[in-house]
């Protein structure tokens, strides 16, 4: 079972308003947080490539080398395939991504037959893949699957945002943090919009971002 898929805004402004039914710390401020940004990308080769160009390097360096992968024509799994690493390289990718890029348009993984199985299962199958952990995998499942009962506990501004929403003495960590996070289901990839969105205005009242 793939569980609930959030395709559009309705879709996820009705989810909310029952989680926050359920949760009434989530009912405070979801009325300053709404609408809540969907944030779906199409699914397959391009949102795996992107996660980790994105890993562990600031947003506009990950736009940049994206734009440049796009301009040199490595946007599909053949050309990366088949691209040669000097290629890779002046597009600004280290080495250890041309590795995990390489093996991934490689795999060259049954995006299809992904959007079927059930959150478990996908998870595996791109973990399974070098450069790709949980929390890449887990967002795949939220952002290009839609699926709706996805947490990410090592996300470490939805823990900062719980510890600052949730008034905790300190960030959760990552098993009690998805304990905490348990009573949302099924609408747990709701809740991590909610807290991601209300980091977000923390910060741009703190004047950072």
């Amino acid at each position: 079972m793939t569980g609930v898929i959030l395709s559009t805004e309705f879709e996820l402004t009705e989810a909310a308003a029952e989680l926050a039914r359920r949760e009434q710390v989530f009912a405070k401020v979801l009325p300053d947080l709404s609408p809540l940004p969907l944030r779906r990308v199409p699914d397959g080769f391009l949102a795996l490539r992107d996660s980790i160009i994105g890993q562990q390097v600031s947003v506009a360096s990950a736009r940049a080398i994206r734009a440049r992968m796009d301009a040199a024509g490595l946007a599909h799994e053949e050309t990366v395939a088949a691209a040669d690493e000097d290629a890779l390289r002046g597009c600004g990718l280290s080495r250890q991504k041309i590795r995990y890029l390489t093996a991934l348009a490689r795999a060259r993984l049954d995006y299809a037959a992904l959007r079927a199985m059930p959150n478990e299962q996908v998870s595996a199958t791109l973990i399974a893949l070098p450069g790709v952990g949980r929390w890449t995998a887990e967002m795949y499942l939220m952002f290009a699957l839609g699926r709706a009962d996805v947490f990410a506990p090592d996300d470490l501004a939805l823990a900062e945002a719980a510890r600052l929403l949730f008034a905790l003495p300190d960030r959760p960590r990552p098993r009690a943090f998805a304990a905490m996070a348990e009573p949302w289901a099924p609408w747990r990839a709701v809740a991590a919009r909610i807290l991601w969105a209300y980091y977000a205005q923390i910060k741009r009242r703190e004047g950072v971002g």
